[in-house]
């Protein structure tokens, strides 16, 4: 496919660079053309050493081949980013002031912006204005993400990732109607891993989770356009690029983390396997095996619900957000998997509730799952499966259904 990528003169284009790799390395012909203020900020050599091709942003440049004519017409996709307030509104106007705005008046195929300034930039009305224009002929304008701008700021105004832009761009490209990024501008915290408790300075107690489910909810979270915040236990994967990292060891640590983290979430998903109880006490040194030949008596006391807390918090506050939580059941002589996660919903009040029917050789480590997404608002169960990818799409799929179709709270 041969792509026209457009980049705007912000200090997002570092970013771009990314999303330009990931077009070639997908096998597409990519003709990168730079605004001049863009070029202040990435030089054309990168663009042309990314992109294989030559880089200009002057119609004067090759005039026997009309580039300003040609490159719209040949393009099967025109994506821009980032897309300034400035360029958006040249665009809306129908400027044609350089070769960038030339060739989006040029543009036979679908047209993609990815826009990206600050939270005040992008609230004005004369850019909403501008943005609705864009829509109304029909170019897709992603919304920014919400995150740490330039400085010390932070607000709906950042540049999607580059890997959100790029699905957005192929969805685009293939007709499909998905390409809006269903958690733009969101804010979405997720846990992972598993917490350790420990006993002594060698020893804890833990669990088989491997925060693969996690981190793959993570990426599934910032492909879908949110600006996401990873809790990270002990994992034996690394976190994703393009998210916020917070490490954990304990559940009370996990707690206070989760707890501060939800004040600024649209979205939590409480994905770690936490540690129903610890120690009552820890000791200070290792403790050794005595020749009295006498058993160690552990005590343990019960750890926080941290899921029901999330849940009684955002209910006193009556603030607007979806918790997620995950269980990790196993069936008995009392009741099947099923039928203990109905019960778990119920008491935790989430609004949503992904069941793993995990065991020694099910889920723990394992790169595939299968789970039944369970919905407190009385639908269907929903039934996924495949690789952990695959199910991470599913429950951040039916997390954006819940945020733009479901009271959380129905």
């Amino acid at each position: 496919m041969r792509i026209v990528l457009g980049v705007g003169g912000g200090i997002a284009a570092y970013k771009v660079a990314s999303l330009l790799r990931l077009f070639t390395e997908a096998g597409h012909d990519v003709t990168v053309i730079p605004t001049e203020a863009a070029t202040r900020f990435v030089g054309v050599a990168t663009w042309e050493a990314l992109s294989g091709n030559p880089v200009s942003n002057s119609v004067f440049d090759d005039v026997h081949q009309v580039n300003h004519v040609r490159l719209g017409h040949e393009a099967d996709l025109i994506v821009v980013a980032p897309a300034t307030a400035d360029l958006i509104a040249r665009a809306a106007t129908g400027q044609a002031n350089d070769l960038l705005t030339n060739t989006l008046l040029m543009a036979r195929g679908p047209v993609l912006f990815a826009p990206a300034m600050h939270t005040e930039m992008w609230q004005h009305a004369a850019t909403r204005a501008n943005v609705e224009t864009l829509r109304g002929r029909g170019i897709a304008v992603l919304d920014p993400a919400s995150g740490r701008l330039t400085g010390a700021d932070s607000g709906p105004g950042r540049l999607p990732e580059p890997e959100a832009i790029f699905d957005a761009a192929m969805a685009l490209s293939q007709g499909r109607s998905d390409y809006q990024l269903p958690l733009a501008g969101r804010t979405v915290t997720i846990s992972a891993g598993g917490t350790r408790e420990p006993l002594d300075p060698v020893r804890f107690l833990g669990n088989r989770s491997s925060g693969k489910q996690g981190v793959a909810l993570a990426v599934a979270a910032r492909n879908a356009g949110a600006s996401v915040r990873l809790l990270a236990a002990h994992m034996e994967v690394p976190p994703p690029a393009g998210v916020e990292v917070v490490t954990v060891e304990t559940a009370l640590q996990l707690r206070e983390a989760a707890l501060a983290a939800a004040a600024d979430s649209d979205v939590v998903i409480m994905a770690a396997a936490v540690a129903d109880f610890r120690p009552a006490e820890i000791s200070d040194t290792k403790i050794k095996k005595r020749d009295d030949t006498a058993d160690p008596v552990i005590t343990l006391v019960r750890n926080p619900d941290i899921l029901q807390e999330l849940v009684e918090l955002r209910d006193v506050s009556d603030r607007s957000q979806l918790i997620v939580g995950f269980a990790a059941e196993t069936g008995d002589g009392r009741g099947d998997v099923l039928a203990y996660a109905e019960a778990k919903l119920r008491r935790k009040g989430c609004d949503l509730l992904v069941v793993n029917h995990v065991g020694t050789d099910k889920v723990f480590g394992q790169d595939t799952n299968s789970v039944v997404i369970l919905a407190r608002s009385g639908s269907e169960p929903q039934l996924a499966s495949g690789t952990k990818s695959e199910v991470s799409g599913a429950v951040i799929s039916r997390v954006g259904f819940e945020l733009n179709h479901v009271s959380p709270r129905a």
